[in-house]
């Protein structure tokens, strides 16, 4: 069982290396002081610092390279990302939702190819066999629809940002789905989205895309 002392104090040594990240004390590329410097910096014991190391270098803020030292990767927490997200409204992620696809939509329907097109056919296919069955598999069906919308556009970026977005998607996806009285898209958007993109029609490919998150 997880000491409550040991992960409060582990909390506190987080905040402290942050809190250095944030204010330039550590930039991105420097490498933190040795483990001992560390903790006596932080007033803290080594293995305190130890695993908030750990845990920092788990979500992408800090980077472990054996024999070397520990050297700052990124100023933002993807896990602390994660949970603003997650403590967001159904429909603040719809609206978050529409900047992402949208537009992701428009640019797919002017740079698709033609692998594009057989992958959306079939990851549409499967999302209209599970439609109207298994709630899981409808859901994880759709999004990959619309990851590989957001692939068709060509710009890892915004493919990684959508990924990444994708879990919190999720969850609103599945709330509003099952929730009674809340009107449904019709399937059917879902194939003119579609019929759009292969067509090349940038305009229709965003109308259908935002009629699918009224």
């Amino acid at each position: 069982m997880t000491n409550p002392l040991k992960r409060s104090l582990v909390d506190i040594a987080l905040e402290q290396i942050r809190q250095r990240i944030d204010n330039g004390s550590w930039a991105l590329g420097e490498r933190l002081p040795p483990e001992p410097e560390l903790a006596e910096r932080l007033g803290m014991s080594r293995n305190t610092v130890r695993e908030a190391v750990r845990v920092l270098a788990f979500s992408g803020v800090l980077e472990v390279r054996q024999g070397d030292g520990t050297y700052v990767r990124a100023r933002t927490d993807p896990l602390e990302i994660m949970l603003t997200l997650a403590r967001g409204s159904i429909e603040q992620a719809l609206e978050a939702r529409g900047v992402i696809e949208v537009e992701a939509a428009r640019l797919a329907a002017q740079r698709r190819d033609e692998d594009d097109i057989a992958a959306l056919r079939a990851a549409l296919q499967a999302s209209a066999d599970a439609h109207g069955l298994d709630l899981e598999q409808y859901v994880e069906c759709d999004l990959a629809f619309h990851q590989r919308i957001v692939d068709s556009a060509h710009n890892p970026l915004l493919s990684e940002l959508y990924r990444y977005f994708s879990q919190v998607i999720g969850a609103g996806l599945r709330q509003t789905i099952s929730e009674p009285g809340r009107p449904q898209p019709a399937f059917d958007l879902h194939r003119q989205l579609l019929d759009a993109i292969e067509r090349g029609d940038a305009d229709a490919a965003g109308a259908a895309n935002r009629a699918l998150l009224i």
